[in-house]
């Protein structure tokens, strides 16, 4: 696959999903991603970011301001 971007190589990497929603940080570790070799662009299958999504809403109403979980052991 090539980069939308700088149409360089894309490869299967695990990286950290981070997004900040009603003043709580929540970051996803471990996301199985496609990261392209020359510009770093991240991108996510359709399944991947439909549980990110998942996730997200989950923690989004946290009463903590920083939620940290795995993307394999989360329960979405």
């Amino acid at each position: 696959m090539k980069c939308s971007f700088c149409k360089g190589t894309m490869v299967q990497k695990q990286t950290t999903f981070m997004i900040e929603i009603n003043k709580t940080v929540i970051v996803i570790r471990n996301v199985p991603s496609l990261v392209c070799e020359q510009c770093g662009e991240v991108a996510y299958s359709d399944e991947v970011y439909a549980k990110l999504e998942k996730i997200v809403a989950s923690l989004r109403d946290s009463i903590t301001e920083v939620a940290i979980t795995e993307y394999e052991s989360s329960a979405a």
